[in-house]
């Protein structure tokens, strides 16, 4: 039941604190839709999300003025289209990423995610020619994101895969370097990563997804940091847990509220409600200004990575209570372009990549929209992803890499890109060569707590 103090209460987050429905992703199955030939494969994908996805963005408008909550994204996830790849006897995957921005641009989506592939215990046919075609797609399409999952708990971690992907992330960054290096911020490489994002750019529709479904992520943390700012530094750090459990829990049923919504205008089954703290360049919507909040006197000093596991665990008690399907990532996201509060502890030198990969073991993701010198070896690249896949691989979560080696710039510099992605320093990165160890290839084998059968 609601009061009119919950309403009020919300009316006041919406308005002041920028709470907000960070996106609305329609999941898509195209696994109907292979075809030996590609250009025929690609019709297929086109005509599928035109048909099933016209009204997603019309049903998201009319739920914003009825129920006058913002949905910032409206995005379309897809099957990894390394499977469909696969039915193709062609190298010319790429064809398949302007199907996808033609699709984008007529149903008139934020995002569409899913030209991805799931490499974690080998290449399978498509996998391959996919990734290789990962530079040119995201440099020849706006709308398109690209993910590649390189390991999980249980297959170990493909390092095959991973000497590939430094190097992916690097030429995209020099096709795209007239753009800021975009085309990075648009690729994600993940461990263990969930089937059911709903965000950006790492979402894409998991083999096991029904053939349609509507997942929604919800954002607050200007919300949380409001709500702690409100409660004063009397409380100790039970109360805190306490009062963003219960923060929590009103955000989520916001989401629940719009993804019920739009899953019944669509008449397509209502997926989860993805629970993350996902923050904006916008003053006062930052999850590390909620740490500061805490007590921190900056964003990565020492107690960071205890305060941001207290948050991650707080908002996923309270949020799991207020939905019944969650799913996605579901904790803190800590993308440091994309938060003011991480931008400015990484000027000061109190955020460091070091630091960042430790927060990492307690946060939803990983590293996330973080700025690079642009002469950092591919190796040095690789060695980044393996480290953080080895946190996900042995504490059984998801870590992902989402890296802008910003060509042309230093240590020091700055990159922006606008909009929700915003804009940083490029970050120290150290560059001790890792090289023999990346070349040696092979898997990083499962750990043993992969055996749960």
């Amino acid at each position: 039941m609601y009061n009119i103090g919950d309403i009020l209460e919300t009316i006041k987050m919406i308005q002041e604190e920028n709470l907000d429905i960070r996106t609305v992703t329609m999941g898509i199955s195209l696994l109907d839709c292979t075809d030996s030939n590609i250009d025929t494969a690609c019709q297929k994908v086109y005509d599928k999300i035109v048909r099933i996805a016209s009204d997603l963005v019309p049903v998201c408008e009319q739920i914003e003025k009825i129920y006058g909550i913002p949905i910032i994204n409206k995005r379309i996830a897809v099957t990894p289209i390394a499977m469909l790849a696969a039915c193709c006897q062609t190298s010319k995957i790429v064809k398949f990423a302007h199907a996808l921005e033609r699709a984008a641009n007529t149903v008139g989506v934020n995002f569409i995610g899913g030209y991805s592939a799931l490499v974690h215990k080998g290449f399978a046919a498509g996998d391959y020619a996919l990734i290789e075609s990962i530079p040119e797609a995201l440099a020849e399409t706006e709308h398109v994101c690209a993910s590649v999952n390189i390991g999980s708990t249980k297959s170990g971690i493909n390092m095959d895969a991973v000497s590939m992907m430094g190097r992916i992330i690097l030429d995209t960054a020099k096709k795209t370097s007239g753009q800021n290096c975009i085309g990075a911020a648009k690729l994600v490489v993940f461990c263990n990563a969930p089937e059911d994002n709903p965000f950006m750019a790492g979402a894409f529709h998991g083999v096991g997804e029904p053939d349609c479904v509507i997942n929604v992520g919800v954002s607050g943390p200007g919300v949380v940091r409001a709500a702690l700012a409100k409660a004063g530094d009397n409380l100790d750090l039970s109360e805190v847990a306490e009062l963003i459990k219960r923060t929590a829990f009103k955000i989520t049923r916001m989401g629940q509220l719009v993804a019920k919504e739009a899953s019944k205008r669509l008449c397509i089954p209502f997926g989860i409600v993805d629970l993350s703290l996902a923050p904006t360049p916008a003053i006062g919507d930052s999850v590390a200004h909620i740490l500061e909040e805490m007590g921190l006197e900056k964003c990565g000093c020492c107690g960071t990575t205890a305060a941001l596991a207290l948050l991650n665990d707080a908002v996923k008690k309270g949020g799991t209570m207020a939905s019944s399907h969650v799913g996605g990532l579901s904790g803190a996201f800590i993308p440091v372009t994309e938060d003011a509060g991480m931008v400015e502890a990484a000027k000061s030198g109190t955020l460091t990549i070091e630091k960042l990969e430790a927060m990492t073991a307690v946060c939803s993701v990983g590293l996330d929209m973080i700025i690079i010198p642009g002469d950092t070896p591919a190796e040095v690249i690789s060695a980044i992803i393996a480290d953080e896949a080895a946190i996900g691989m042995i504490n059984s979560k998801t870590t992902a890499v989402r890296l802008i080696p910003a060509i042309g710039k230093k240590e020091g510099d700055e990159l922006s890109f606008g909009g929700l992605l915003g804009g940083g320093p490029v970050m120290r990165v150290n560059t001790a060569s890792p090289a023999k160890f990346i070349k040696r290839g092979g898997r990083i084998p499962a750990p043993i707590q992969s055996l749960k059968n």
